[in-house]
């Protein structure tokens, strides 16, 4: 018995958070308020108690480093596939990018990871017919607010209540640091900042209280309990003159001592302080060897450095994968609809050893085989083209004679040079034929082996032959002059 298995409702959205679905929010109005419980408790759900977070030098110092990170890499912008509608769409969306600054506008873009969101208005143009983006500013992220649905409003004078409805496709906007998509506004890392930051400006003030009582301790004065108002103002006076006064006077019968501090070091206040720095280059760097001078253990540093640019890679990923989904797609559709949208990214992969590739490459060489044109201009970039020489280079000599020299061994190596050439090439257009015609490499592995026995060898084993006679006579000379001269 065939049962009918019931279609899914196109687009009907189930646990939405409108019309007070969500239970966790309850009635919201027709904005919604961040569920993040420090900011709403402590700072009236106003982004400003971050600002003042981010004014502390290790939080400021390290997002520095960590959005700096993604700005330092190359962006690159890759067409869909090789048909030419996507390759204009991804050179017209790399256009724009220039045209706007893409490194600044990802800079500021950014900040949506410390803020939890971040909102940026396109203005839009039109040159040769097709719609570009004159400029991309990143908007305060403290003048807009989300409805139920997660739509973007934004707050004015006349409208601090429901915001302003917005124009699609105008604004381009991200959100982090959630665990669920029923938070448009994000959790950012200054969330994480605050107490950090909090006990370490707190540690630092009791610091500095500390060091002015122990550089001039509170002074203590005495009086008699029969003294009147007026000699206990005058030895307060003297007693607040201590701290500026060279020196002071009292009456007679009533005295003055200090106070001194307690303790006689300030390493707790320095660790407080010391250990709040490491905190917040954890949260914000994942790690705190890049903020601290002392080295770590063998290997740790390459972890820790793995770690950051774990976290810079993720940063890059989010601000380039919001934008390709956003307004590259939109500006594809208007401009070229037939064409699929291009991807725009860091570029995070070091490639490889130049070096230790070119040596690689003149190995194989050596054993007798050439790199392709294509090979040569993707592996090492530039321009190229073929000398039309397939001659083997003449050996280098080891002992090179003085100017004016010529020896026998120098002669014979001309020669073999010279007379070797013609069987090298045509033994090297053998191979050259073979590796042209191969569909990959087994099947080049195959055909060179099966093609050994005919490879034309006997030309250059004539040479060989030639040489090793020549050298051997010359070697027998050599012995008769020697034995002439002993």
């Amino acid at each position: 018995m065939n049962e009918t298995v019931p279609r899914p409702t196109k687009d009907r959205e189930i646990a939405s958070t409108r019309d007070g679905m969500d239970i966790t929010r309850g009635y919201t109005g027709p904005l919604l308020v961040p569920a993040d419980k420090l900011l709403r408790t402590r700072g009236g759900s106003d982004l400003s108690i971050y600002e003042q977070v981010l004014s502390e030098p290790q939080v400021h110092t390290t997002f520095q480093q960590r959005r700096l990170a993604v700005v330092n890499r190359e962006w690159q912008v890759e067409a869909a596939s090789s048909r030419v509608i996507d390759q204009r769409a991804a050179a017209h969306v790399r256009e724009q990018l220039q045209r706007v600054g893409f490194d600044a506008r990802t800079n500021r873009m950014l900040y949506g990871i410390y803020y939890g969101f971040a909102v940026a208005e396109l203005l839009y143009g039109v040159r040769d017919g097709l719609i570009t983006w004159e400029q991309i500013k990143v908007r305060d992220r403290r003048r807009f607010r989300f409805t139920p649905a997660g739509e973007l409003r934004m707050l004015t004078f006349a409208n601090m209540f429901e915001g302003v409805e917005l124009p699609p496709q105008k604004f381009w906007q991200f959100a982090t640091g959630s665990d669920h998509d029923d938070e448009p506004y994000g959790l950012g890392l200054g969330h994480w900042c605050y107490w950090p930051t909090l006990f370490k400006r707190n540690g630092i003030k009791f610091w500095l209280t500390f060091i002015e009582k122990f550089a001039s301790p509170t002074g203590i004065g005495e009086y008699d309990s029969n003294a009147s108002d007026a000699e206990k103002s005058k030895l307060l006076g003297a007693v607040q003159a201590i701290q500026s006064d060279s020196g002071i006077i009292i009456p007679k019968g009533m005295e003055i001592r200090l106070l001194e501090a307690a303790r006689s070091g300030s390493a707790d206040y320095k660790t407080l302080h010391d250990t709040m720095d490491e905190t917040i280059a954890k949260i914000v760097l994942g790690q705190s060897a890049s903020t601290q001078g002392a080295p770590g253990k063998l290997g740790e540093e390459q972890l820790q450095s793995d770690v950051r640019e774990e976290l810079v890679k993720a940063d890059a990923d989010l601000v380039c994968e919001s934008l390709n989904i956003g307004p590259i797609r939109w500006l594809t559709q208007w401009n070229f609809p037939d064409a699929d949208p291009p991807r725009v990214f860091r570029v995070f992969d070091d490639g490889d050893d130049l070096s230790a590739r070119a040596t690689r490459d003149q190995s194989v060489v050596g054993m007798g085989f050439k790199p392709t044109l294509k090979y040569v201009t993707e592996t090492y970039g530039g321009e190229w083209v073929e000398t039309g020489s397939k001659s083997i280079p003449a050996p280098v000599s080891f002992a090179a004679p003085t100017a004016g020299e010529v020896t026998p061994v120098v002669g014979q190596a001309e020669t073999l040079s010279t007379a070797s050439a013609p069987p090298w090439s045509a033994i090297l257009d053998k191979v050259d034929a073979l590796v042209q015609s191969a569909a990959d490499l087994d099947s080049l592995r195959a055909s060179i082996v099966d093609a050994y026995a005919d490879l034309p060898v006997a030309d250059l084993g004539n040479v060989m032959a030639i040489a090793e006679a020549a050298a051997m006579a010359v070697g027998r000379y050599d012995v008769q002059q020697e034995s002439a001269v002993g």
